[in-house]
């Protein structure tokens, strides 16, 4: 796990970039790599490569990076872990391939060389990563399928530059500050800065499952070499048998979670009360893993009461003979944190504090990697949307045959009572986006309905920022080619959306900000290819049930049983001096979460790239 950076002056009238530059974007990331750092220029100085390690694999100074291959006609900087790499390596020296490290970093130039751009369809992994080839005097970019790790380019149509970070680009000082109306509008809608776009119009993020190439002629635009929901599609084509559905889940899980082990360091894992984690940690011990840290997080409010993880965390834990650590959280320590937590947010987010005081125990228990189970209720139908999102539809679907009624009627429920708006913001949404999957999911997932941005933004921003995001569009997409099933269509949704957006990215920024790796077997593309023909079996309840019983010794059954309560965080009650009442629009959930949004909308313009 890494930060890279590079810049390529592909126009012959363009400058030579500037080490200071290069160095500057660079260092912003030096949380991400504290263990080493390293540049790399081409003989003309028009291409440069920047690297801060964090080092997993091969622990020695000849994994360092950037690296090159043996005839010095590719250079690599690479962030990420390929967890096929043993197999890779072993075909490549089959086929007379050498190895002067054992990185998989080297891995990845041996399979460009033999494979060129299609070498990504052989990767298991989250990874990101740009490698220059002087041979087609390019610059190629590869990011994983789910997004998992981060990647964005600026290009200004003379030179182009890429890091892993958005705040990394604008340290070199060479990046526009413009603002970017889709991504100010999309972060009101969702809680999140919805990919491609970023809070800057220059910056933009390498879609998750693209490639993209840039040479003299300037960069071309982004490949897709995967399509979560054609995954999808093709196991609904060819479901399961019910009987085979357990031994399914138990070996892709599995293989999974062996696959995430792979490592030079010791890999912990961070543990709550709920059915992910705990089937990760039993997983764990099922792959031969014997000495395992579990961390968990517990808050001082929530002691002795419903809410408090530690106490069921400590059964599952012992039930799989892990070294438990409980690090409990007081009000005081997250009001002296929140500056480094809103520092460290690498784009504005509603979420993310959890992750960043798990991050934090773990790396003050010495750990590197962690496992997470982030990922476990978008592929085993775990969220309450599975159940809402088809139950509007198929209720509502039949509206769809009046256009405009849906928003005739928000107008008129708006205009007769005006209090409804305040009290249940989205009812009065409810037959103008509830008929179709894409609406659905908006009102489910929404702090916002598109309608209601007028009184928080700028029209005029909010006008231009819809038109760029075309929310309603963009989901569909999602579902395109359409999953066949209603599960699948949630899953596909909730993959490319909730978790992509909000979830992998905060792990991202909160795991990085203590040089904690964070690595989630449930979000894996070799999992989901077994899963895909087992998800239209699926229920809400039966595929949590299955992922518990998983392990060979299946989760205890008050685990099993326990109401699903999210990982609760009581930031409403640390921060209700500062914020007061938080507004019913954004009563979400608990109002802890809905405070927590407030706070973080509050403070969003503390989000200095420049900080």
């Amino acid at each position: 796990m890494c930060g890279v950076n590079g810049i390529y002056a592909y126009h012959y009238a363009a400058s030579p970039p500037s080490e200071a530059e290069l160095l500057a974007t660079r260092d912003h990331m030096r949380a991400r790599g504290p263990d080493g750092e390293g540049v790399w220029w081409r003989q003309d100085r028009r291409v440069g490569f920047g690297h801060r390690r964090l080092a997993i694999i091969d622990l020695s100074e000849r994994a360092a990076q950037p690296m090159l291959s043996d005839d010095g006609r590719l250079a690599i900087t690479f962030n990420g872990e390929i967890y096929n790499f043993p197999e890779l390596k072993a075909e490549l020296e089959a086929q007379g391939r050498r190895f002067r490290t054992s990185s998989d970093t080297e891995a990845l130039l041996h399979l460009y060389e033999l494979y060129g751009q299609e070498m990504v369809h052989r990767l298991r992994g989250m990874f990101a990563f740009a490698i220059w080839d002087e041979a087609r005097e390019g610059l190629f970019l590869a990011r994983d399928p789910y997004g998992i790790k981060p990647f964005y380019t600026a290009n200004d149509g003379w030179t182009f530059r890429f890091a892993s970070q958005v705040k990394a680009l604008l340290a070199g000082g060479k990046v526009s500050r413009d603002p970017e109306p889709a991504g100010v509008v999309g972060f009101h809608l969702w809680g999140s800065v919805p990919a491609p776009f970023t809070m800057y119009r220059e910056i933009r993020a390498l879609p998750a499952g693209h490639t993209q190439w840039i040479d003299r002629l300037g960069p071309r635009e982004p490949r897709a070499y995967v399509n979560l929901s054609a995954i999808l599609a093709e196991g609904a084509r060819a479901p399961a048998a019910r009987a085979d559905v357990s031994g399914i889940i138990r070996q892709g899980v599995l293989d999974s979670v062996r696959a995430h082990l792979l490592a030079d360091v010791e890999v912990g894992v961070f543990l709550s009360a709920g059915i992910d984690s705990g089937a990760l940690l039993g997983l764990m011990r099922d792959a031969g893993q014997r000495d395992i840290r579990a961390i968990t997080l517990a808050f001082e409010e929530f002691y002795g009461t419903d809410e408090d993880e530690a106490p069921l965390a400590a059964k599952v834990a012992q039930a799989y003979g892990a070294r438990h650590v409980v690090r409990r959280v007081s009000k005081r320590e997250f009001q002296e944190d929140l500056p480094d937590i809103l520092a460290s947010m690498d784009q504005p987010s509603i979420d993310g504090v959890n992750t960043w005081f798990v991050a934090k125990a773990a790396r003050e228990a010495g750990l590197k990697v962690a496992l997470s189970g982030i990922g476990g209720d978008e592929l085993f139908a775990g969220y309450p949307s599975f159940q809402d999102i088809p139950r509007w539809v198929s209720w509502l679907g039949p509206t769809r045959a009046l256009p405009g009624l849906g928003a005739v009627l928000r107008r008129l429920g708006g205009a007769l009572a005006p209090g409804l708006k305040q009290r249940l913001p989205k009812a009065l949404g409810m037959v103008e986006y509830g008929g179709s999957y894409p609406g659905a999911y908006l009102l489910r997932r929404g702090l916002y309905l598109p309608s209601d941005l007028e009184a928080l933004l700028d029209a005029d921003l909010v006008r231009e920022g819809l038109r760029r995001l075309k929310p309603l569009r963009t989901l569909a997409g999602c579902m395109t080619p359409d999953p066949h099933t209603p599960v699948g269509r949630v899953v596909a949704l909730e993959s490319t959306n909730y978790l992509r957006h909000q979830l992998l990215r905060d792990a991202d920024w909160a795991g990085m900000a203590h040089s904690i790796e964070i690595r989630t077997p449930l979000v894996d593309i070799e999992l989901l290819r077994r899963m895909a023909p087992v998800v239209p079996l699926l229920s809400s309840r039966d595929g949590k049930r299955e992922l518990a019983n998983a392990p060979s010794l299946p989760l205890p059954a008050e685990i099993v049983e326990r109401s699903k309560t999210g990982f609760g965080v009581p930031t409403g009650e640390w921060t209700a001096g500062e914020t007061g009442q938080p507004p019913a629009v954004l009563a979400k959930g608990a109002s802890s979460r809905a405070w927590a949004r407030e706070l973080m909308q509050r403070r969003v313009a503390a989000i200095d790239p420049a900080a």
